[in-house]
């Protein structure tokens, strides 16, 4: 299994079939399910007040990143990001 780590560079396919590259913000761990949490990275270079878009992934025991299907998951998984984050700040 491929070790998904906080600033590796990886391809995800978009919704239309297209390669999309997609940096590793960071990573986390669930009740056994791991989790990374990435941005495109053409809008991480950009210079720009703007905020970024994160996108919730979930990391399959092959390494492989996959979707979050349901509402209740991503919430789950977007609380405990934002936990992180909050803690890094103080």
């Amino acid at each position: 299994m491929e070790q998904i780590e906080t600033g590796k560079v990886l391809q995800v396919e978009d919704e239309n079939g297209g390669k999309q590259d997609v940096e590793v913000l960071g990573t986390i761990n669930i009740t056994g399910t791991e989790y990374a949490a990435v941005s495109l990275v053409e809008d991480i270079q950009e210079v720009s007040n703007e905020d970024i878009d994160v996108f919730f992934l979930r990391v399959g025991r092959d390494g492989n990143l996959t979707s979050i299907e349901s509402d209740e998951e991503f919430e789950k998984v977007s609380a405990a990001f934002d936990e992180v984050m909050a803690d890094q700040e103080d």
